[in-house]
């Protein structure tokens, strides 16, 4: 039997960027799509990506 999504439930891939851990996005594409859904739906202001110092990956963050 196969898992269903269940949103409630999913647990994104973050990394430590100082002393919080922030969400990864594989590509800037993947995190400027996931900063114009939570501006939208979250109302949480512009948001800016970045990618991380640590890693090959992006992060968002407020502007």
């Amino acid at each position: 039997m196969s898992k269903s999504f269940r949103p409630e439930t999913y647990d994104p891939p973050r990394c430590w960027v100082g002393d919080t851990q922030k969400i990864i996005y594989a590509t800037r594409e993947e995190a400027e799509a996931a900063a114009r859904v939570a501006e939208r739906d979250h109302h949480t202001g512009p948001l800016g990506v970045y990618k991380c110092p640590y890693a090959d990956h992006y992060h968002l963050t407020s502007l």
